[in-house]
Protein backbone atom coordinates (compact mmCIF):
# COMPACT_ATOMS: atom_id res chain seq x y z
CA UNK A 1 0.00 0.00 0.00
CA UNK A 2 2.58 2.43 0.83
CA UNK A 3 4.61 1.34 -2.33
CA UNK A 4 1.60 2.12 -4.14
CA UNK A 5 1.01 5.73 -2.32
CA UNK A 6 5.00 6.48 -3.30
CA UNK A 7 4.68 5.51 -6.84
CA UNK A 8 1.89 7.70 -7.40
CA UNK A 9 3.34 10.62 -5.49
CA UNK A 10 6.38 9.78 -8.48
CA UNK A 11 4.02 10.24 -10.79
CA UNK A 12 2.08 13.21 -9.99
CA UNK A 13 5.61 14.86 -9.30
CA UNK A 14 6.66 13.81 -12.88
CA UNK A 15 3.32 15.51 -14.63
CA UNK A 16 3.88 18.43 -12.33
CA UNK A 17 7.14 18.87 -13.21
CA UNK A 18 6.35 18.22 -17.20
CA UNK A 19 3.13 20.66 -16.97
CA UNK A 20 5.11 23.40 -15.83
CA UNK A 21 8.03 22.62 -18.51
CA UNK A 22 5.36 22.88 -21.32
CA UNK A 23 3.66 26.18 -19.50
CA UNK A 24 7.49 27.43 -19.22
CA UNK A 25 7.96 26.40 -23.09
CA UNK A 26 4.75 28.19 -24.47
CA UNK A 27 5.84 31.36 -22.75
CA UNK A 28 8.94 31.08 -24.05
CA UNK A 29 7.80 30.59 -27.75
CA UNK A 30 5.60 33.49 -27.05
CA UNK A 31 7.78 36.05 -26.10
CA UNK A 32 9.77 34.63 -28.81
CA UNK A 33 7.15 35.18 -30.93
CA UNK A 34 6.56 38.56 -29.76
CA UNK A 35 10.30 39.63 -30.10
CA UNK A 36 10.54 38.47 -33.40
CA UNK A 37 6.58 40.19 -34.47
CA UNK A 38 8.29 43.72 -33.16
CA UNK A 39 11.47 43.52 -34.37
CA UNK A 40 9.83 42.74 -37.89
CA UNK A 41 7.55 45.64 -37.20
CA UNK A 42 10.15 48.10 -36.34
CA UNK A 43 12.03 46.81 -39.52
CA UNK A 44 8.77 47.32 -41.83
CA UNK A 45 8.51 43.57 -43.24
CA UNK A 46 8.35 40.08 -41.36
CA UNK A 47 11.05 37.82 -40.60
CA UNK A 48 10.53 33.88 -40.46
CA UNK A 49 7.02 34.29 -41.42
CA UNK A 50 6.30 30.72 -41.32
CA UNK A 51 7.22 30.82 -37.30
CA UNK A 52 5.25 33.31 -37.07
CA UNK A 53 1.89 32.34 -38.72
CA UNK A 54 2.05 28.84 -36.68
CA UNK A 55 2.55 31.21 -33.95
CA UNK A 56 0.14 33.50 -34.10
CA UNK A 57 -2.44 30.46 -34.73
CA UNK A 58 -1.90 28.18 -32.03
CA UNK A 59 -0.35 30.95 -29.40
CA UNK A 60 -2.70 33.99 -30.52
CA UNK A 61 -4.50 34.49 -26.88
CA UNK A 62 -0.67 34.64 -25.15
CA UNK A 63 0.60 36.70 -27.71
CA UNK A 64 -1.63 39.35 -27.66
CA UNK A 65 -1.51 39.33 -23.88
CA UNK A 66 2.47 39.91 -24.25
CA UNK A 67 1.78 42.37 -27.43
CA UNK A 68 -0.16 44.60 -24.63
CA UNK A 69 2.40 44.21 -21.84
CA UNK A 70 4.54 46.02 -24.81
CA UNK A 71 1.92 48.33 -25.60
CA UNK A 72 0.64 47.01 -29.12
CA UNK A 73 -3.42 47.60 -29.72
CA UNK A 74 -5.43 44.51 -31.31
CA UNK A 75 -5.38 46.66 -34.36
CA UNK A 76 -1.93 46.46 -34.72
CA UNK A 77 -1.60 42.67 -33.81
CA UNK A 78 -4.41 42.43 -36.63
CA UNK A 79 -2.34 44.55 -39.05
CA UNK A 80 0.71 42.44 -38.73
CA UNK A 81 -1.14 39.01 -39.05
CA UNK A 82 -2.26 40.44 -42.53
CA UNK A 83 1.00 41.62 -43.17
CA UNK A 84 2.58 37.96 -42.56
CA UNK A 85 0.28 36.33 -44.55
CA UNK A 86 0.63 38.49 -47.46
CA UNK A 87 4.74 37.77 -47.47
CA UNK A 88 3.96 34.13 -47.44
CA UNK A 89 1.13 33.84 -50.01
CA UNK A 90 3.15 36.38 -52.65
CA UNK A 91 4.89 34.04 -54.08
CA UNK A 92 2.50 31.49 -54.97
CA UNK A 93 -0.08 34.34 -55.53
CA UNK A 94 2.16 35.39 -58.40
CA UNK A 95 2.19 31.71 -60.16
CA UNK A 96 -1.52 31.89 -60.43
CA UNK A 97 -2.82 33.10 -63.61
CA UNK A 98 -4.77 35.83 -63.68
CA UNK A 99 -8.04 33.76 -65.23
CA UNK A 100 -7.58 31.92 -62.13
CA UNK A 101 -8.00 34.73 -59.84
CA UNK A 102 -11.17 36.60 -58.09
CA UNK A 103 -10.90 39.89 -56.35
CA UNK A 104 -13.83 40.46 -53.44
CA UNK A 105 -15.01 43.85 -52.52
CA UNK A 106 -16.98 45.20 -49.55
CA UNK A 107 -20.15 46.11 -50.42
CA UNK A 108 -19.55 49.40 -47.67
CA UNK A 109 -17.08 50.93 -50.70
CA UNK A 110 -20.17 51.90 -53.08
CA UNK A 111 -21.83 55.48 -52.61
CA UNK A 112 -24.68 55.62 -50.59
CA UNK A 113 -26.29 56.42 -53.46
CA UNK A 114 -25.36 53.64 -55.53
CA UNK A 115 -27.82 52.65 -57.84
CA UNK A 116 -27.05 48.82 -57.82
CA UNK A 117 -29.03 45.85 -57.10
CA UNK A 118 -28.47 42.86 -55.00
CA UNK A 119 -27.82 39.52 -57.28
CA UNK A 120 -27.31 35.88 -56.19
CA UNK A 121 -23.49 36.96 -57.16
CA UNK A 122 -23.18 39.74 -55.18
CA UNK A 123 -23.99 43.79 -56.44
CA UNK A 124 -23.83 44.67 -60.02
CA UNK A 125 -21.85 47.66 -60.32
CA UNK A 126 -23.75 49.90 -63.26
CA UNK A 127 -20.65 51.95 -63.48
CA UNK A 128 -22.31 54.89 -62.29
CA UNK A 129 -19.56 57.41 -61.08
CA UNK A 130 -20.86 57.96 -57.75
CA UNK A 131 -17.70 56.42 -56.37
CA UNK A 132 -14.15 54.40 -57.03
CA UNK A 133 -15.38 51.07 -57.60
CA UNK A 134 -16.94 51.34 -60.79
CA UNK A 135 -14.07 52.96 -62.80
CA UNK A 136 -11.41 49.83 -61.01
CA UNK A 137 -13.92 47.21 -61.60
CA UNK A 138 -13.36 47.64 -65.15
CA UNK A 139 -9.66 47.90 -65.51
CA UNK A 140 -9.38 45.21 -62.97
CA UNK A 141 -11.49 43.16 -65.17
CA UNK A 142 -9.63 44.02 -68.22
CA UNK A 143 -6.63 42.70 -66.87
CA UNK A 144 -8.97 39.17 -66.76
CA UNK A 145 -9.92 39.04 -62.77
CA UNK A 146 -13.33 38.11 -61.79
CA UNK A 147 -14.68 40.74 -59.68
CA UNK A 148 -17.44 40.47 -57.19
CA UNK A 149 -18.56 43.25 -54.64
CA UNK A 150 -20.33 41.12 -51.88
CA UNK A 151 -21.88 42.32 -48.90
CA UNK A 152 -20.94 39.12 -46.81
CA UNK A 153 -18.65 35.87 -46.49
CA UNK A 154 -21.30 34.09 -47.22
CA UNK A 155 -21.02 35.02 -50.78
CA UNK A 156 -17.53 34.53 -51.41
CA UNK A 157 -17.96 30.70 -49.89
CA UNK A 158 -20.55 30.82 -53.19
CA UNK A 159 -18.66 32.21 -55.69
CA UNK A 160 -15.85 30.08 -55.07
CA UNK A 161 -17.68 27.14 -55.37
CA UNK A 162 -19.62 28.23 -58.31
CA UNK A 163 -16.32 29.67 -60.34
CA UNK A 164 -13.14 28.08 -58.65
CA UNK A 165 -10.46 30.48 -58.17
CA UNK A 166 -7.08 28.91 -57.29
CA UNK A 167 -6.02 32.78 -55.46
CA UNK A 168 -7.87 35.73 -54.20
CA UNK A 169 -7.60 39.58 -53.29
CA UNK A 170 -10.21 40.10 -50.18
CA UNK A 171 -10.72 44.03 -49.03
CA UNK A 172 -11.89 45.18 -46.47
CA UNK A 173 -11.69 45.96 -42.85
CA UNK A 174 -9.71 44.50 -40.28
CA UNK A 175 -11.12 41.55 -38.80
CA UNK A 176 -12.80 40.89 -41.83
CA UNK A 177 -9.96 40.47 -43.84
CA UNK A 178 -8.22 38.61 -41.06
CA UNK A 179 -11.40 35.99 -40.88
CA UNK A 180 -11.91 36.15 -45.11
CA UNK A 181 -7.91 35.03 -45.15
CA UNK A 182 -7.94 32.00 -42.27
CA UNK A 183 -11.19 30.86 -44.40
CA UNK A 184 -9.72 30.91 -47.49
CA UNK A 185 -6.18 28.47 -46.00
CA UNK A 186 -8.69 26.16 -44.76
CA UNK A 187 -10.79 25.95 -48.29
CA UNK A 188 -7.17 25.64 -50.26
CA UNK A 189 -7.22 29.08 -52.03
CA UNK A 190 -4.39 31.42 -51.91
CA UNK A 191 -5.43 34.62 -50.34
CA UNK A 192 -3.73 38.02 -50.11
CA UNK A 193 -5.75 40.91 -48.08
CA UNK A 194 -5.99 44.71 -48.35
CA UNK A 195 -7.17 46.99 -45.92
CA UNK A 196 -9.19 49.53 -45.95
CA UNK A 197 -8.88 53.08 -45.09
CA UNK A 198 -11.88 53.77 -43.08
CA UNK A 199 -13.81 51.24 -41.71
CA UNK A 200 -17.61 51.60 -41.32
CA UNK A 201 -20.89 50.20 -43.33
CA UNK A 202 -21.37 53.17 -45.57
CA UNK A 203 -19.23 54.64 -47.72
CA UNK A 204 -15.44 53.65 -46.61
CA UNK A 205 -12.51 53.52 -48.74
CA UNK A 206 -9.79 51.63 -49.63
CA UNK A 207 -5.87 52.83 -51.23
CA UNK A 208 -6.33 51.75 -54.74
CA UNK A 209 -2.63 52.00 -55.00
CA UNK A 210 -2.59 48.69 -52.38
CA UNK A 211 -5.37 47.05 -54.53
CA UNK A 212 -3.36 47.45 -57.48
CA UNK A 213 0.16 46.30 -55.90
CA UNK A 214 -1.24 43.02 -55.14
CA UNK A 215 -3.72 42.51 -58.21
CA UNK A 216 -0.94 43.13 -60.72
CA UNK A 217 1.65 40.52 -58.77
CA UNK A 218 2.50 37.88 -62.00
CA UNK A 219 0.71 39.66 -64.39
CA UNK A 220 2.07 40.01 -67.99
CA UNK A 221 2.53 43.54 -69.16
CA UNK A 222 0.65 43.36 -71.94
CA UNK A 223 -2.29 42.43 -70.37
CA UNK A 224 -2.28 45.76 -68.24
CA UNK A 225 -4.26 49.09 -69.44
CA UNK A 226 -1.65 51.76 -69.90
CA UNK A 227 -3.44 53.59 -67.03
CA UNK A 228 -2.10 51.71 -64.63
CA UNK A 229 0.89 50.10 -65.80
CA UNK A 230 3.34 52.54 -63.15
CA UNK A 231 1.56 50.34 -60.45
CA UNK A 232 4.22 47.04 -62.10
CA UNK A 233 6.37 46.08 -60.53
CA UNK A 234 10.22 47.55 -61.38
Amino acid sequence: MVSDLSLWSQVIFIIGEITVIVILGIIFIAFLLVGISLYSIHRGRPYFPRFLKAGMVFLEGVARVIFRIFGLEDREVLSFFIQIQNAINKGPFEAVPVEDRAVFFPQCLRSSRCPAHLTPEGLKCRSCGQCSLGYWRQILEQIGYRVFIVPGSSFIKRMVKKYHPRAIIGVGCLGEVKEGLEMADKIGLIPMGVVTTREGCVETDVNWDDVMEVALLGIDRAKVPEEVRHYLPA
